[in-house]
């Protein structure tokens, strides 16, 4: 029994990418896939030069959907989740492409272990400097994480990459527990990924080559701005709501070190991207008013010092905190 797999691609302004992106999707080994393009109202000529595409590959299964107007990667992926019928699904950036045995493989694991989700691994290619690199690896110890003491503590501790792409899930439970991307978010990967472990009872991951990701000028990792500080504001305080909200002493912990390790890893990029003090200052602003490390946190030693020291140093007044970073930034 091979179940049906749909593939969602979100369109906009790829036409330099999309045919190598469709082209490996027709590719696959496995053949059991309907492929779900999201035009997110492009206004290049990618639809056009997709649609050439799909009508020299009549035998396979694309359809079309067509948003009534521009509203951004997130909503794009809800709409290929809504209208998915695979049994399950696998977010593919349209600049992006994956392996040819990429499905075949991730969905044999996936009935195997009856894992809710099935992580590959990316290689991340740099065409115009000529190199490949991992920059998202899996270093879980494990191929299985069964539990969601397990599950937590590995993405809490960076064991598995968090980016939505190259993850074979099971459309049920996405559906069950309402796991739609937040709208209007830029790195709505994290908070996704950060809200779906929370749920998760099975993962499991194929340490093989799956997703090949490429980096260039017009990639959003490359492409930091305000709104992008204020998604990671947005971000954090999800993250602080899950930690509020959590009734488990376990996870509780971990959440918290999460979103203190969030705030200050964000905070050392806005800085990185932009050196804009407003905008860092901003950040730092809306950050001390989320939780943190409380006095008996400080003395214990079930936190690292590591986070006690990014909680603490994070959370200085203003006029402290700012001078403070950026001289521990430039020395």
């Amino acid at each position: 029994m091979n179940p049906l797999v749909s593939i969602v691609i979100p369109i906009y302004k790829v036409e330099k990418f999309i045919v190598r992106c469709l082209q490996s999707v027709v590719n696959q080994s496995y053949k059991n896939i309907e492929c779900i393009l999201v035009n997110d109202v492009t206004p290049d000529s990618s639809m056009e030069i997709a649609q050439d595409f799909i009508e020299k590959n009549p035998d396979f299964d694309f359809k079309i959907i067509n948003q009534p107007f521009n509203q951004g990667l997130s909503m794009a992926r809800n709409v290929g989740m809504d209208l998915a019928k695979g049994k399950y699904i696998y977010f593919l950036d349209s600049d992006d492409e994956i392996t040819d045995y990429a499905i075949d493989h991730l969905v044999k694991v996936a009935e195997e272990t009856g894992a809710e989700m099935v992580l590959g691994q990316s290689v991340c290619i740099n065409e115009e400097e000529d190199w490949k690199r991992n920059y998202f690896p899996i270093n879980s110890e494990k191929d299985v994480l069964e539990g969601s003491k397990e599950i937590v503590w590995n993405f809490v501790k960076g064991q598995y990459p968090v980016m939505a792409c190259d993850k074979l899930v099971r459309i049920d439970f996405l559906m069950e527990n309402k796991l739609y991307f937040v709208k209007d978010l830029f790195s709505q990967d994290v908070l996704w990924s950060f809200q779906s472990m929370l749920k998760f009872e099975k993962i499991a991951f194929l340490r093989e080559d799956t997703y090949l990701y490429y980096f260039h000028g017009a990639s959003i990792i490359h492409n930091r701005g305000e709104k992008h500080f204020e998604n990671w504001i947005t971000i954090a305080g999800y993250m602080n709501q899950a930690y509020l909200e959590e009734k488990n002493p376990y996870n509780k912990k971990l959440i918290l070190e999460n979103l203190i390790d969030f705030k200050a890893s964000t905070l050392g990029m806005n800085w990185k991207a932009q050196q804009n003090k407003e905008l860092w200052k901003k950040s730092y602003k809306a950050y001390n008013q989320l939780s943190g490390l409380s006095f008996s946190n400080y003395i214990s030693s079930a936190y690292s010092t590591k986070l006690k020291k990014q909680d603490l140093f994070y959370r200085l007044p203003l006029f402290i905190g700012y001078p403070f970073f950026k001289w521990r930034f430039e020395r």
